[in-house]
């Protein structure tokens, strides 16, 4: 049996459904994955993530090795067990932590050395390491330890953190051997369009069962963006899932939708949630400004979500200015609701190939409203 099969192509553009298929059941793409970081989406029990409607999360291998421990984990009857959730789960390789969250970080060819944020022990991460935690930790989807280059980067760094992902996808691989969790690739190459295709095509040699795009969305401008990732898909076969990593507002998902990619995560909706923030179809809004006080409709008025349902604009501006912690929780439901409708509205309408024409609504009205935040 396939892991990944298309389902519908459109015939007007680069947009495509899909079905992968994992270890605790099936996910239909495009997908978004929320994160949880410590295995858990901040302020949600896993019955409420599922409530929505997810089939998949995101949790972080460096955090989750920190604090508790790989081990304890596998102790536990692995990550499934112990965080009670019974869907799929992909971990990321906690490479990018180890090097963002350390005070002090080394790359070799080895591997990565780091210093813990917790207590400042030393910890060394290499390729084979990190498979290890990922075993214990018995995820469905594994990413392979990789070198995300700092933007803006010289030509040379960005050419050595290429040749250091590939070799250690590699190493990744033979250390995965036989399994029944999915081993991802993982393309760099930094803001340059050349080495993104060599890069792509470098580990594609290597057979991944999926193919990730990582170092975007690392602060540069959008339109960069998508030009690296047009250059990353070059060489990306159409057999296998596509990853963007790291990306999860509504305008930009609908722009790498366009561009073919299945599967993306980002800690942004439940991140602007607990500060405030609510996605709605006029754009994000901050729903603790003095102008929602009095405004007793939902959240947004389309949006079938619990807290629509329930509460209105002016109880949830009021929890967040006492500080309640049911604030955090009602728009953290509601904004991975949205993002969540949203998703299966794409897959209904690159399915009727109307993809475009609901791209296109969606933005003019989603860019359109003056109070919008972003």
């Amino acid at each position: 049996m396939r892991t990944f099969e298309v389902t519908h192509q459109s015939t007007t553009g680069r947009e495509r459904t899909g079905i992968l298929r994992v270890a605790h059941g099936t996910v239909q793409t495009p997908v978004f994955m929320p994160v949880g970081t410590q295995a858990t989406i901040k302020g949600l029990t896993p019955e409420q993530v599922e409530d929505i409607g997810f089939e998949i999360i995101l949790s972080n291998t460096y955090h989750l090795y920190l604090q508790p421990g790989d081990a304890v984990i596998h102790e536990a009857g692995g990550l499934h067990k112990f965080m009670h959730w019974n869907r799929n789960i992909l971990t990321d390789s906690g490479g990018f932590q180890a090097m963002s969250l350390s005070r002090i970080s080394k790359k070799t060819d080895d591997g990565i050395e780091f210093q813990s944020f917790i207590d400042g022990s030393r910890h060394m991460f290499t390729p084979e390491r990190v498979i290890a935690i990922q075993k214990n930790l018995d995820s469905d989807i594994v990413m392979p330890l990789d070198i995300c280059t700092q933007y803006p980067s010289e030509r040379t760094v960005a050419e050595r953190d290429l040749a250091r992902t590939v070799s250690w996808f590699g190493r990744a691989k033979t250390a995965m051997g036989e399994s029944h969790q999915l081993l991802f690739g993982i393309t760099q190459g930094g803001f340059y369009g050349d080495l993104r295709e060599e890069s792509t095509k470098r580990i594609m040699e290597l057979d991944p069962q999926g193919f990730a795009i990582g170092g975007l969305s690392v602060g540069e401008e959008r339109q960069l963006t998508m030009d690296m990732l047009d250059h990353s898909l070059l060489n990306a076969p159409d057999d296998r899932p596509r990853y963007f990593m790291g990306l999860g507002d509504p305008v930009g998902i609908l722009e790498i939708v366009s561009r073919g990619i299945d599967m993306f995560d980002c800690v942004l909706p439940t991140r602007v949630a607990r500060n405030q923030m609510v996605f709605t179809r006029d754009g994000v809004i901050k729903i603790s400004k003095s102008m929602y006080e009095r405004d007793f409709r939902p959240i947004d008025d389309s949006c079938s979500c619990y807290a629509c349902r329930n509460y209105t604009r002016a109880y949830v501006r009021h929890l967040f200015k006492a500080n309640e912690m049911l604030a955090g929780t009602l728009a953290t439901i509601h904004n991975l609701q949205f993002l969540q409708t949203m998703i299966v509205e794409i897959r209904d309408a690159i399915a009727a190939d109307t993809f475009a024409n609901y791209k296109h609504e969606f933005m003019a009205r989603y860019t359109a409203s003056s109070d919008r935040v972003w």
